[in-house]
């Protein structure tokens, strides 16, 4: 029921998800009313997978997370979670707020041995494709040992999508072994002697836009500004590109004969093609998606939660933890 749309982008996603894969059952969980009635008009097959599960509590975008773990226990997002930690659900997709998300999956699921903090995931386009990014912002202040842990979630993380020995690196301030502050020094230290991850160094914030490793680890408080620079920025260089191609009749006719380029280029980059960020570390698949997103952003989001219940992302997890403890 959380988002900055409510639940109707939510539900247009999850018929579009069933429309395009016809072993995917849903449970959409808040208020059967408001949700029946966008739901109206839906075909029996849409109707056979798709269930309604009542909760009578919302939890405000601005509501403080201790404030939802203590005060509602029938929260639609804390319902939806209850499910999964039943085995009533394989994953959990939420818009709503990030901070009582985490703070509920961490209290409803319990994170897997060895993991101190769960980590937000998502990937981020570069000049070869795409990288995974760790931590995004759920936790602004790490040790060293966080940092690791995050690095083998991450490494796992990319594995699922198909890629053979990722390249681990962390963000840092220059690539030289003596840049960066204590922290980031003694994860290169403990990365270096981490059995099964492919750790290349450190790289700089161009360098992960070059496309130079796989996955980048970093402390959630830099992760989360260098994320929300990054959309604005792609943001402003859009508008400023068609200002220009408006300014004259000549940059109109330019703009005319790029603008199938243009659109390829803005749908390879498009922040809904690639909206959900992983919870990882938890004993159980959660999936944030954006607040802000739509339809197409939300269909996203469930897509990233069927992968990585196709290649059981948590037991994966848990087996390279044990790994990489003993």
């Amino acid at each position: 029921m959380g988002g900055d749309f409510g639940p109707r982008s939510i539900v247009q996603a999850s018929l579009a998800c069933l429309n395009a894969t016809p072993s995917l059952h849903l449970t959409l969980v808040g208020q059967p009313s408001l949700l029946e009635d966008l739901l109206g008009g839906q075909s029996a097959v849409d109707r056979a997978r798709l269930t309604i599960t009542p909760a009578s509590e919302v939890i405000t975008m601005d509501e403080k997370p201790a404030q939802a773990l203590r005060n509602k226990p029938d929260a639609s997002m804390r319902v939806a979670l209850e499910l999964l930690r039943d085995g009533k659900a394989q994953a959990c997709v939420s818009a709503g707020n990030t901070g009582a998300l985490m703070a509920l999956s961490r209290y409803v699921l319990k994170t897997l041995p060895g993991i101190d903090r769960p980590a937000m995931v998502a990937a981020i386009p570069t000049q070869r494709g795409f990288c995974q990014l760790l931590d995004l912002g759920a936790n602004v202040d790490c040790s060293a040992e966080h940092l690791l842990q995050f690095a083998v979630m991450g490494s796992v993380a990319a594995e699922t999508l198909g890629i053979v020995r990722p390249r681990v690196a962390l963000l840092n301030i220059g690539t030289e072994d003596i840049k960066g502050n204590q922290q980031v020094k003694l994860a290169a230290t403990l990365l270096q002697k981490a059995p099964g991850i492919n750790y290349i160094g450190f790289v700089e914030g161009d360098g992960l836009y070059r496309g130079e490793a796989d996955v980048v680890v970093c402390d959630g408080f830099v992760g989360n500004i260098l994320l929300k620079s990054s959309e604005g920025l792609a943001t402003m260089i859009g508008q400023r590109i068609e200002n220009l191609f408006r300014q004259s009749l000549a940059s109109k006719v330019v703009g005319a004969l790029a603008l199938p380029l243009m659109r390829r280029l803005q749908a390879d980059l498009a922040p809904a093609r690639h909206n959900g960020a992983s919870f990882l570390g938890l004993q159980g698949i959660v999936i944030k998606s954006h607040g802000s997103a739509g339809a197409e952003g939300f269909q996203s989001a469930i897509n990233r939660a069927l992968i990585e219940i196709q290649e059981n992302l948590p037991k994966r997890l848990h087996g390279r933890l044990e790994d990489l403890l003993t």
